[in-house]
């Protein structure tokens, strides 16, 4: 039996390697309980934390106060579901059953109140019940819950510090200061603005590599500017970059997100850094370098499974690197070794990326905004003239399942988002 009127609560699974016994670790494990306060009051109910030992190799433990496996690991989707996420296709040891960890997760009754993964956007995580919600006791900080039908969109807006964008917006001039930025920061937040990505290096096709003391030049002056504003502080802040020290950089000075097209590709250092900074990584498709990618555009296996497979040994890179699941955000890299039609195909057939296994429960980011085939598609040669081609794409990014999309026209996608949102997130 189990007490369903309870708060909300987050579940998670881990793969750990120890040399101590199952009852040596299961002491250990109680130990943490109560170093962080766990009073038990109600069996299953309510706890501040609860530890428990789901398997331990193949071996079979019956003790009065220690069963392994868990006796209940089947029936709880709670437990299931995580445990998908990293051994979908382990069994539990003989005599039990003889079904997988999906499949047995595929047979149970059908919930009413789905579960979803939670990828926190800030670096301090707070349960949720709700999509974007946190506890009633602190302010509110987005949670992307991927699986949930009815989670909203959230909307990324661009702000690039180049001279060389490839959209024309760039903001970098000798003269530029970021308190110019002031009345684009306030329409951010008028127009429910999750996140602005701050870019300082154009990635446009055969765009030409910057130092990462000249990016860190551009970028950091910005963000410190914004973070000493408090009225910003709802403002999450994204680093599009792939130099691991500018990550580390703009992290220290309020960054939230680290955004890299490369996945960790073009910096070894990345990864790890991340791992360390413990904050959401966006990890686009990409491959080569911004000057090289239009020539590597050929997928003998097709452009959905060559994004699905290269994206999961990024995905298998990064969580050896020590970055969690939970913290990853997957980009299928619309526009970046990719030709016209296969951005056509990606935005069709991004269902499919999304329920690939490796991938699947992790949420995605989609930028669309003003490229070269929404140009080609409308006739529409001018930058400018690309929001409406934009819309369409974005609502269909929405469509297909996208958690974020990233916009340089964020009042009129802002709308499209809303619009795109009642029609399919319910």
């Amino acid at each position: 039996m189990y007490k369903t009127d309870q708060p909300p609560f987050v579940n998670g699974v881990c793969e750990i390697e120890t040399a101590m016994s199952p009852p040596r670790l299961l002491h250990q494990l109680q130990d943490i309980e109560t170093s962080l306060g766990r009073v038990k009051t109600v069996a299953n109910g309510p706890r501040t934390i609860d530890l428990d030992i789901l398997t331990y190799e193949d071996r079979i433990v019956d003790i009065p106060w220690l069963q392994i496996p868990h006796p209940r690991i089947t029936e709880r989707e709670f437990v299931l579901r995580p445990l998908c996420d990293i051994v979908p296709h382990s069994f539990l040891p003989p005599p039990n059953t003889l079904l997988d960890f999906s499949s047995q997760l595929a047979v149970l009754p059908f919930n009413p109140d789905p579960l979803s993964p939670q990828t926190p956007l800030t670096r301090a995580v707070r349960p949720s019940n709700t999509p974007d919600t946190t506890l009633s006791d602190s302010p509110p900080k987005p949670i992307i819950t991927s699986t949930l039908p009815t989670r909203k969109t959230h909307l990324m807006a661009i702000l690039n510090l180049t001279p060389d964008s490839f959209s024309s917006d760039g903001l970098h001039t000798p003269t530029f200061s970021p308190s110019a930025l002031l009345p684009t920061l306030r329409s951010l937040l008028t127009h429910s603005v999750t996140i602005l990505d701050i870019g300082g290096e154009s990635t446009r096709p055969h765009a030409t590599p910057l130092s990462p003391s000249d990016e860190l030049a551009r970028v950091l002056p910005t963000i410190q500017y914004i973070r000493s504003l408090p009225e910003f502080n709802p403002l999450l802040l994204c680093i599009d970059t792939y130099h691991a020290s500018v990550a580390r950089a703009c992290i220290a000075a309020g960054a939230d997100i680290v955004n890299d097209i490369s996945a960790g590709q073009l910096d070894p250092d990345m990864l790890p850094t991340v791992a360390e900074l413990g904050c959401t990584y966006i990890m686009m498709h990409m491959r080569g370098t911004p000057e090289t990618m239009n020539t590597l555009a050929t997928y003998p296996a097709g452009v959905i499974e060559g994004i699905a497979t290269e994206l999961t040994a990024r995905v298998q890179e990064a969580m050896a690197a020590g970055i969690r699941r939970w913290r990853l955000i997957l980009d299928p890299g619309i526009g970046f070794a990719k030709t016209g039609d296969q951005n056509l195909e990606v935005l069709r057939k991004l269902p499919e990326l999304r329920d690939r296994e490796g991938l699947k429960g992790l949420p995605w980011c989609v930028g669309v905004s003003r490229k070269a085939f929404v140009g080609k598609v409308t006739g529409a040669a001018e930058m400018g003239e690309r929001v409406w081609g934009t819309a369409g794409a974005v609502a269909a990014s929405v469509q297909g399942g996208a958690d974020v999309v990233r916009v340089h026209d964020w009042g009129e996608m802002g709308k499209v988002v809303r619009m795109a949102d009642a029609v399919w997130r319910v």
